[in-house]
């Protein structure tokens, strides 16, 4: 079996203004580096269509979805904060990219592919149910697990980011659920947005002890990194065996991004990689749904995805 990716042109209509971080180069950047490695031509190409209504109001409010559309029609220039900027489309590209995100969830439990990338944009990891943050504005990740759980019938589903930010939209709409277990590697909330994601923040209710998250501090470099990784994310992912696993893959922990404050090289997204396929090898017959979250340094956000795709395509052809 080989690896799916999900690429639709439309994600490029997410206009978000010449000078926002999260613009439509960041893909132009993957795109031309997947074609530079090779990979562009050996990915399987997946089918991306609009989510339904139904399926974001798992986890949005209806409210929130009718605010964005409004937003959108109405030609506003952001929903909730300046940061999450969009256009006349915007709301209809963020249903695509969870219809994406969904396809490939579904084309790995078929077995069409072992493991997917889903290079989609807007990013999800920070909207919470009733509100649009930090670029994001429908929750692909947290939105994917709960399908694998939902309509497959998984009972473990394990989600792990490594994006420089918190994931706070994914944490708060799984936070009370056992059977998706929520993992984040991230700099310090005490110094980065959006201030969540302290250790003690272990999810709530019967979903206490199933979020774990690693702060890294400011500078943190590839040693750090995989010290954490040994130390918490992997005996974390032991513990819950996955039947699944769904990926946050942000590349702004990278040197020269402009936005986040850690010291990641390429070599080190490249190891995360390959952990995580490992470990989805040992307890889901290596099923991988990935997903770009953040990267605004557009060099080494196309060097962090040629390396994670070459991790993830490694073995699986």
């Amino acid at each position: 079996m080989n690896v799916g990716l999900v690429w639709d042109d439309g994600f490029l209509r997410h206009r978000t203004g010449p000078d926002h971080p999260e613009r439509p180069d960041r893909l132009r950047a993957v795109r031309q580096r997947l074609d530079a490695d090779g990979w562009w031509t050996r990915l399987t190409q997946l089918p991306s269509e609009s989510a339904p209504r139904e399926v974001l109001e798992r986890l949005h409010t209806g409210g929130y979805i009718d605010r964005l559309m409004h937003a959108c029609v109405h030609g506003q220039p952001y929903i909730d904060d300046p940061d999450s900027a969009i256009c006349e489309e915007s709301e209809a590209i963020a249903r695509l990219a969870v219809g994406g995100v969904l396809a490939a969830c579904d084309a790995v439990m078929r077995g069409e592919v072992q493991r997917a990338f889903c290079a989609v944009r807007p990013p999800g990891h920070h909207v919470e149910a009733d509100r649009s943050m930090g670029f994001c504005l429908y929750a692909n990740a947290a939105l994917a697990a709960d399908h694998l759980v939902r309509t497959h019938g998984l009972e473990r589903v394990a989600v792990v980011d490594f994006d420089v930010h918190h994931g706070n939209g994914t944490q708060h709409l799984l936070e009370e659920r056992d059977d998706i277990l929520f993992v984040s590697m991230h700099e310090d909330p005490a110094v980065q947005y959006p201030g969540t994601g302290f250790a003690h923040e272990r999810g709530r209710g019967r979903g206490e002890g199933f979020t774990v998250n690693v702060p890294l501090r400011h500078g943190a470099d590839d040693r750090v990194w995989r010290d954490a990784y040994g130390e918490h994310v992997a005996p974390a992912l032991d513990r819950f065996a996955p039947q699944a696993l769904v990926v946050s893959a942000g590349f702004d922990a990278a040197t020269a991004d402009p936005l986040g404050g850690l010291n990641v090289s390429t070599e080190g997204f490249a190891w995360i990689t390959e952990r995580l396929v490992a470990m989805a090898d040992q307890y889901a017959e290596g099923k991988v749904v990935s997903m770009l979250e953040g990267g605004y340094d557009l060099e080494a956000l196309a060097a962090g995805v040629g390396a994670h795709i070459t991790e993830l395509i490694r073995d699986a052809e």
